[in-house]
């Protein structure tokens, strides 16, 4: 802990995270929404146990090399990714934020997985439709690309997915796949194409783990939180429970 938490402070303030010691007998908690620190954490923090000198100066040092780990590792996972899809026109930039996906999940599904899935799916898809299987797939793998950043960046995921896209000059098939994978009216083939293998792999049994009922609970939930409020009319929870639409009495 350090002389008045120091080590615990400098650890939080240059790591990005929060330390809880006292939170379960025996362990460390690290506690931050943004899963790609976490992982520097728990490395650096390894790394600190395993030298056991704490103190401000090697913290620093840890955590460094934590992050240069981190980041050997996500460009390893992107080059798998792009490797497995067969994709090898994807820029080398992406390559990294590819493999930041990583580390984020969906109801328990691990989102890069969830994409390479997708691409493989997509590719079968555009065969039998008679469309191009290297930009279905490739709309397939980069759908979610925008939740590699959407924690420091305003906008919603496939917004941020499709100026990523258009920033590396990807193909516009493959950046409205990304803009528009959640939409009722998909832009082309190729985006109704990932939103169907986005349906396929995410109602594969086993891939989530919210059930049905649980799901219905949780949406109930939010319009009930939602209308405990003075002036609320009507609330319906959308978008899978991401948004609420909120009826107001004007007048009050």
């Amino acid at each position: 802990i350090g002389k008045e938490g120091r080590n615990i402070k400098t650890f939080e303030r240059l790591a990005g995270v929060e330390l809880l010691v006292d939170e379960v007998p025996q362990g460390i908690v690290i506690s931050c929404f943004d899963a790609v620190r976490r992982a520097i954490a728990k490395n650096a923090l390894e790394l600190l146990i395993k030298d056991g000198r704490i103190q401000p100066a090697k913290i620093e040092e840890c955590i460094d090399k934590a992050k240069k780990e981190i980041g050997v590792f996500m460009r390893k996972k992107g080059e798998e990714a792009v490797l497995a899809c067969g994709l090898l026109s994807i820029p080398d930039a992406l390559i990294p934020l590819i493999g930041r996906l990583y580390f984020r999940t969906s109801y328990g599904q691990n989102v890069l997985d969830h994409s390479v899935e997708m691409a493989h799916i997509a590719g079968m898809l555009a065969s039998e439709l008679g469309g191009n299987v290297q930009i279905a797939k490739a709309g397939a793998l980069l759908h979610d690309i925008g939740k590699a950043v959407d924690q420091e960046t305003q906008g919603s995921h496939p917004e941020i997915g499709h100026l990523i896209l258009k920033k590396f000059n990807m193909d516009e098939d493959v950046a409205q796949a990304a803009l528009t994978h959640h939409h009722d009216k998909p832009y082309n083939i190729y985006s109704s194409i990932a939103k169907a293998a986005d349906a396929i792999s995410a109602s594969r049994v086993g891939a989530r783990r919210d059930s049905y009922e649980q799901y219905v609970a949780r949406l109930e939930d939010l319009e009930k939180t939602a209308s405990g409020f003075a002036g609320i009319e009507k609330v319906y929870a959308i978008q899978a429970g991401r948004e609420l639409r909120i009826f107001v009495k004007p007048e009050e």
